[in-house]
């Protein structure tokens, strides 16, 4: 046993001094195998990274919501090319609203603008303000909170009162800390605005800033936002998940009244469900993952090919060495162990 570890040890300092004669293959050695590791880590946290990213963004509507909006349409129906996607109408949609569904939220959402300027007094923005319109119930569905103020009323979306809700980043852009926020007047894009409120930050979501965002009412973006391509979005949380499947045939049922779509004939629009949605993003994300672990395996495999290249070159320039201790008595085992030694030391 003393013989075995002095034997080792003996190994272990000549490994150490043959590693530092060879500095520069060692350099080179340990760095691909670092680089080979590296590779394979970053591809799996980057995928993972984003996964987890798609989980935060979507919880916030829960599982227990669906959205509405205007059919993509793709491919043919009874050997005819679909028409145009038709975009839901602030008249569709606020109809939608007023339907007796004691199970259900609904609100009614229209992007106005990603391009916008808010100023107060001599503050101005950058030109990155994402406008959106909204009504009462918008905040409770998204389950968005707000940091300070309130939300909108019922009467206030009615008749359009000029209030707005604004982004952390806004905020903190035109007011100074010990300034009051709520009652301020700002300039939207040359409209003026009551603030009644400041969301909360939430940062960036898919490389654009949350907290860049204002809210004001639907019937303000019709009055100031006017463009009649432009589309509604209708979103439903519904009170009980054990009744989403029967409150999603309802709204499909109403809509489709609504829309007046033909009988037989497919929906103009399309419904998803939260939860689905998030399932279909991570089943795309899950090919992405499978293919960068494939990657980084290849990379690394690469890394050890390029280690066994230059033990081989080690070995080959050592041959004298072998010889020397083979004519010494050293047998064939202890010349490999020696060698592996340096690999594991190395390594």
């Amino acid at each position: 046993m003393r013989l075995t570890r002095s034997v080792l040890i003996e190994q272990i300092n000549v490994a150490i001094g043959s590693i530092r004669g060879q500095a520069l293959r060692t350099t080179l050695t340990v760095g691909i195998i670092g680089m080979g590791i590296m590779a394979l880590i970053a591809m799996v946290t980057a995928t993972e990274s984003l996964k987890e990213n798609i989980r935060v963004e979507f919880s916030s509507l829960g599982t227990d919501s669906f959205t509405i909006k205007p059919k993509r349409n793709s491919g043919f129906f009874k050997g005819k090319r679909p028409a145009p996607s038709t975009p839901i109408t602030f008249r569709e949609a606020r109809q939608f609203s007023k339907l007796s569904l004691s199970d259900l939220l609904v609100t009614s959402s229209i992007f106005a603008s990603s391009t916008s300027i808010i100023g107060r007094n001599s503050n101005r923005t950058d030109p990155n303000i994402q406008v959106l319109g909204v009504d009462e119930n918008y905040l409770d569905v998204s389950n968005i909170p707000l940091s300070i103020g309130r939300g909108f009323s019922n009467s206030e979306i009615k008749a359009g009162t000029p209030l707005i809700i604004i982004g952390s980043n806004i905020k903190d852009k035109l007011f100074e800390p010990w300034e009051e926020v709520v009652g301020s007047n700002l300039l939207l894009s040359g409209s003026r605005y009551t603030v009644i409120g400041v969301l909360e930050s939430r940062g960036a979501s898919f490389g654009m800033s949350q907290d860049n965002q204002c809210l004001i009412s639907i019937t303000s973006v019709r009055r100031q936002f006017s463009d009649v391509n432009r589309s509604y979005t209708i979103t439903c949380a519904v009170a009980d998940t054990e009744h989403l499947e029967q409150s999603t045939d309802f709204a499909t049922g109403a809509f489709r009244m609504i829309r007046g779509d033909t009988p037989g004939a497919p929906s103009s629009f399309d419904i998803r469900k939260s939860n689905t949605l998030v399932e279909t993003l991570l089943e795309a994300t899950s090919g992405i993952t499978i293919a960068a672990a494939v990657i980084g395996i290849i990379t690394l495999f690469g890394a050890g090919i390029g280690l066994m290249n230059i033990m081989l070159v080690s070995v080959s320039e050592r041959t004298r060495e072998i010889g020397t201790r083979k004519s010494l008595g050293a047998s064939a085992r202890a010349i490999r162990t020696q060698f592996l030694v340096e690999v594991i030391i190395i390594g």
